[in-house]
């Protein structure tokens, strides 16, 4: 059976490089290799899809994304509507470049519209133009900060948002009814955009409320990404000094030969910033992950450097977008595994909060109003102005600019961001959160784990009473149902643990809040102690064999 899949799909494939690697699994007659390859299927979700590069339909190729193309491009057809279209973008990786390509000719051969962005590009940008060209969908071939050897296919749809259920079931069946990719249909009329395409994008997220402080020396990287070039326009086009770029990872290049691991959450993955940082005296060093969606910081403490967890972050741009914008519709969105601290800060404001399931996709449609600040813990942020987010999506960029645009406000005062978050912590409570992730080989461990603690939760962690536990799958505090828990511990301690989405891992993040009287410092020694031991008595209890 195994062997009959992998010949006909042999039979369709458009790509030489895929036809000999398979070719020559067969003629081994590796059947672990065809198996691995033909027992399964990359599934198309809310993600869209992403996966290892090769053959067969459980990796990312030629045929599995002109089977995608074809299946959204049958769906945005049976909504009907004058000459539909769908824009594509695509960053540096192997592949992406050919196959958005192939959705170009596949969406075309289809008889819809479809744009090309000129080259590789931030994310940002392809959720931007979806809207501003009156899509009716968008595709962005990335994988985001996934390792070299992985590639994915993100879909947007008319409101320039990832998809939502039950659009990804109906684009999965559709894509089901697809038959070979020989047989489809191809065109070649679709339209490459020009480089007034990116001056809209940064027209746009440069017009979002800045404060007008400028002086600050920052360094900036792209970590082997697209996003260098975007983001060197848009702080010269917002009036800063241009960032120093480390040279070592300022070029795009799919194989990110100078980071284990290309996420700027990783450990060791800012070390060539944070060293020009401190051979050239600046006042901030800023990342974006491949694909220009995240963004990370890192500030001086005095005796060193301080990369700054996703919440603080996401603390400092609600405290910068309150304080740019006005009226009572305003909107903070955040998730239910990040920091509660940005909902007291909308409080204070007067200003509406709503919580999320993880996702850009939900914090985006999330609540009633107009968003000025939406963000996850995972250094995703989205930023809204007079007209609300101009990206309906995270954008590394346009987080980058108001981040400096901050810390830039607080150095004309002889200040910084870490005075920001003391401010903060003194007002509300310091909010210490952190993650802790259990990598398995074999998912149905995590399945096993999460029955476990639903059927047998923990009475105590780290010696803290567990004083309530949510079952996110119920559809708890309103959301949609979801594959999760929320634990609820004596002194305002939480934990939320819930299996990733892309990866093989059972996450959990937690968090602490303790009042503040006056020395923060103190304080902070004191929370992560807290979290170290509440981190200590999780991975006992998820001890995954």
């Amino acid at each position: 059976m195994i062997e009959r899949a992998a010949r006909a799909w042999l039979a369709q494939d458009p790509d030489p490089a895929t036809r000999a690697e398979l070719r020559a699994l067969l003629d081994a007659g590796d059947a672990a290799a065809l198996a691995d390859r033909f027992g399964a299927r990359l599934e198309f979700g809310t993600a869209g899809l992403r996966g290892e590069l090769g053959a067969g339909p459980n990796r990312m190729n030629r045929v599995t994304v002109m089977r995608a193309a074809a299946g959204l491009a049958a769906r945005v057809a049976a909504d009907g509507g004058e000459a539909p279209g769908i824009v594509i973008g695509y960053d540096a990786r192997h592949g992406s470049e050919r196959f958005a390509r192939d959705t170009a000719a596949v969406a075309t051969g289809a008889g819809l519209r479809a744009w090309l962005l000129p080259r590789a590009l931030p994310t940002p940008v392809l959720a931007f133009l979806v809207r501003h060209l009156g899509a009716a969908a968008g595709v962005m071939v990335t994988a985001s900060h996934n390792p070299p050897q992985d590639n994915g296919y993100k879909v947007y749809w008319g409101d320039g948002a990832q998809i939502v259920p039950p659009l990804d079931a109906e684009i999965s069946a559709a894509i089901d009814a697809v038959g070979p990719v020989d047989e489809l249909p191809l065109g070649t009329g679709w339209t490459v955009l020009g480089d007034d395409a990116v001056d809209a994008y940064l027209d746009a997220v440069t017009g979002l409320p800045l404060g007008g402080a400028r002086e600050l020396s920052v360094v900036y990287t792209p970590l082997h990404g697209v996003g260098r070039d975007v983001a060197l326009r848009a702080f010269a086009r917002a009036g800063f000094a241009e960032p120093a770029v480390v040279p070592e990872q300022a070029e795009p290049d799919p194989d990110f030969p100078t980071v284990a691991f290309p996420n700027p959450e990783e450990p060791g993955a800012m070390d060539l910033a944070l060293a020009l940082a401190a051979e050239r005296g600046a006042d901030l060093v800023i990342a974006n992950d491949p694909d220009a969606d995240r963004c990370a910081v890192a500030v001086p403490t005095g005796d060193g450097w301080r990369a700054l967890t996703g919440d603080e972050v996401g603390a400092l741009l609600t405290e910068h977008a309150l304080a740019h914008t006005s009226g009572d519709d305003r909107l903070v969105v955040t998730t239910i595994v990040s920091s509660s601290l940005a909902g007291r800060l909308a409080a204070e404001h007067g200003v509406r909060f709503a919580e999320s399931l993880t996702g850009f996709k939900w914090i985006v449609k999330a609540g009633a109003g107009r968003l000025v600040l939406g963000y996850e813990e995972a250094l995703g942020y989205c930023l809204g102005g007079d007209a609300g987010p101009p990206v309906r999506d995270k954008d590394g960029i346009g987080a980058a600019l108001a981040v400096a645009a901050l810390a830039a406000a607080e150095r004309a005062k002889g200040r910084t961001l870490l005075d920001v978050l003391d401010d903060q912590a003194r007002r509300h409570g310091l909010h210490a959160t952190a993650q802790l992730s259990v990598r398995v080989t074999d998912r149905a461990l995590i399945t096993a784990a999460m029955d476990r603690l639903r059927a047998a939760p923990p009475a105590r962690l780290a010696g803290l009473a567990v004083t309530a536990l949510d079952d996110l799958s119920t559809g708890a505090a309103g959301l949609p149902p979801t594959d999760g828990l929320r634990l609820r511990l004596d002194g305002g301690t939480r934990v939320v643990i819930r299996p990733s989405g892309t990866e093989p891992k059972l996450k959990c993040y937690l968090q602490v809040v303790r009042p503040v009287a006056g020395d923060v410092a103190p304080v902070r020694t004191e929370a992560e102690r807290a979290l170290t031991a509440l981190r200590d008595d999780l991975s006992a209890l998820l001890a995954l064999a």
